[in-house]
């Protein structure tokens, strides 16, 4: 057993609301744990783009929902919490434009893996084909974030998600966007 099958496998989901079923909050519930589980074997952890600030989102809630408009179907809900540092701001000490961008497109993919491992029972690593990011107020360092994540789409290439970002402290909503992901496309065949 590895490492980070090992954290994922103890990791206490108590602390998760939602209605997922615990296997899927165990997977997700630790941010650092779900992203290393992308490693190839023997790979290390990469000092990658915006990875101490996904380090500390702390997911608060998984859940599958009926769709309310079309109830026959469902949505995954992931909802992430974290606060304003330094290293999320611009030089007038509020969230970067860039940084909300990021925080989307990191916490919607939670969102779409709830919902797809919830129907097929895997994780179906995907990339971002756009996202369309709208700016509402500023937050500020100190102030705490909720991220409420919503699947809207999951096709068989395409699947899509829309991110409120909401400032907990004043309650008022920073940005939201929708983040649209497809599934890569497979590597060509070795040449012989």
């Amino acid at each position: 057993m590895t490492a980070v099958s090992t954290t994922i496998d103890k990791f206490d989901v108590s602390t998760i609301g939602g209605n997922a079923p615990d296997e899927i909050k165990r997977l997700l519930g630790n941010p650092r744990a779900f992203w290393a589980t992308f490693l190839k074997p023997g790979q290390r952890p990469l000092n990658s783009f915006g990875k101490a600030i996904s380090d500390r989102m702390k997911v608060t809630e998984l859940s599958i929902i009926s769709k309310a408009e079309e109830p026959n179907k469902l949505e995954g809900r992931a909802v992430l919490e974290l606060e304003v540092w330094e290293d999320m701001v611009n030089n007038g000490g509020n969230i970067h434009g860039g940084c909300s961008a990021f925080l989307i497109d990191m916490a919607s993919t939670f969102a779409l893996t709830v919902l797809n491992v919830y129907e097929t029972g895997k994780v179906h690593p995907s990339v971002s084909q756009a996202l369309n990011v709208v700016y509402h107020s500023p937050a500020a360092i100190g102030e705490k974030l909720r991220l409420v994540n919503t699947t809207l789409t999951i096709g068989k290439r395409a699947e899509s998600v829309r991110t409120e970002i909401w400032n907990v402290t004043h309650r008022r909503l920073v940005a939201s966007g929708v983040h649209i992901k497809m599934l890569p496309s497979p590597p060509p065949p070795p040449k012989l």
